[in-house]
């Protein structure tokens, strides 16, 4: 079998058909169908989850808080169709990506496919470095002053993006492409978000970002000061 896939989902149809979806794609599939269930069967073996945010006790947001407090393994949240709210939450809380009920097959293998191929594409450079800013990222570490940062792993796979190509004016739809690998409609709330996050980790002041900015009207950068 292939990677191994927790998908979280109390519907017992809708959970089904998932798991039949990924097997016959060679993945290997736990399932859960609670919160607390995907709790207790959550461990490092595990490559992916995908994440209903409807569940019943434990919600979908307090399960993706739990793993994060343990592990940056991918995760893709699957909320109601339009609901802005969850999106936006799913995202500020740690998860990578989401996909909206009802979903496309093929759409959802390609988000599936695209997480899971993010252990082999780091960028292959030894050591990037901006300021008090370090990242090494073949061995996944990160650090400012000396410290550890705790990033998410799309959140490391864009601070690489951006220390590889400082002072570059990155827009949305290219950062959608480079970073998750295809097009989302022009939705720039993934983008955002992490960006958020992102300079949440490495700004000293984080609403007056000095590292990563804004270029208004057209997307973002990593200013790196000209010699």
């Amino acid at each position: 079998m292939g990677d191994r896939i927790l998908v979280v989902e109390d519907d017992d149809t809708v959970r089904r058909l998932i798991r039949m979806l990924l097997e016959d794609e060679s993945f290997e599939v736990v399932e859960a169908a609670t919160g607390q269930d995907a709790v207790d069967l959550f461990d490092q073996s595990i490559d992916l989850v995908l994440l209903d945010v409807r569940l019943p006790v434990m919600n979908g947001f307090d399960v993706c808080r739990r793993i994060r407090k343990e592990s940056n393994v991918p995760v893709i949240m699957v909320t109601a169709q339009n609901d802005s709210h969850d999106v936006v939450t799913g995202l500020e809380i740690g998860a990578d990506d989401y996909v909206t009920k009802p979903f496309n097959d093929r759409e959802l293998l390609a988000r599936v496919r695209v997480q899971l191929r993010r252990r082999e594409s780091e960028d292959p450079a030894e050591r990037l470095v901006l300021g008090s800013l370090e990242v090494v990222p073949d061995a996944g570490l990160a650090h400012r002053d000396g410290e550890p940062l705790a990033l998410t792993r799309t959140e490391f796979h864009l601070l690489c993006h951006f220390l590889s190509h400082p002072n570059r004016v990155w827009s949305r739809d290219q950062l959608l492409q480079r970073i998750w690998g295809y097009d989302y409609s022009g939705d720039g709330r993934l983008v955002d978000t992490h960006i958020a996050r992102l300079r949440a980790k490495i700004e000293p002041d984080p609403a007056h970002p000095t590292m990563l900015q804004t270029v208004r009207g057209l997307g973002y950068k990593m200013v790196r000061e000209q010699p």
